[in-house]
């Protein structure tokens, strides 16, 4: 007599035991394991690795904030939860605020938003405040997936010397799935003049 463990594909994990010493694992009757006086016999063993289906987290490829009045981060995977944006220095030609905008494969979606940075509110998108044309943005957005389609935001980040802090927080509901993140201004037309931008998802 043996101890057994059997995987019935009828009765589930059916167990019974002896004082013999042995041990085997079976599957449906059939023995794929056996332990004997210290012995192991393996017969046709089927281990099926896990293979997860994305990375823990995935860095974006930074982008020189140094021209142009958008940076557009696209093909953003369906299953991510959680988009970090960066802010490396980040400084434009003029005096607009920074927007960040979200949206899905027919494009970033322009209305909806309900976020405020410090005391400026924000309808158009997720806002930081900025108001100079010499300061730099340095610091973090965080957008975030609360349920189905809908997001929301938090952002902490310095400006100028780092004397001056910009905090805000949002919400917006997509008309669709999540694949793409767009950095612009408020006003579509100050151009990016310094520092660096990415993004990084999970």
């Amino acid at each position: 007599m043996t101890a057994t463990i059997n995987a019935s594909t009828s009765s589930g994990v059916i167990l019974t035991s002896d004082t013999s010493g042995n041990l085997d694992l079976q599957s449906n009757g059939t023995s794929k394991v056996s332990v004997t006086s210290g012995v192991t016999t393996i017969a046709s063993l089927s281990v099926t690795a896990y293979t997860p289906t994305a990375s823990l987290l995935t860095s974006g490829t930074a982008v020189a904030s140094t021209s142009g009045t958008s940076i557009d981060f696209t093909s953003i995977p369906s299953w991510v939860k959680r988009i970090t944006v960066m802010f490396g220095g980040v400084s434009t030609s003029g005096v607009a605020d920074l927007f960040v905008q979200i949206g899905t494969v027919s494009g970033v979606e322009t209305t909806g938003y309900l976020a405020v940075s410090d005391v400026s509110a924000f309808t158009s998108a997720f806002g930081i405040r900025t108001q100079n044309a010499t300061f730099t943005v340095k610091g973090a957005m965080v957008i975030t997936n609360l349920t189905s389609n809908t997001w929301v935001m938090t952002t902490n980040t310095y400006i100028d010397t780092g004397t001056t802090s910009r905090n805000g927080s949002g919400s917006k509901t997509l008309a669709g799935t999540l694949d793409r993140v767009r950095i612009t201004t408020s006003n579509g037309t100050d151009t990016f003049d310094a520092g660096s931008i990415n993004i990084m998802y999970e």
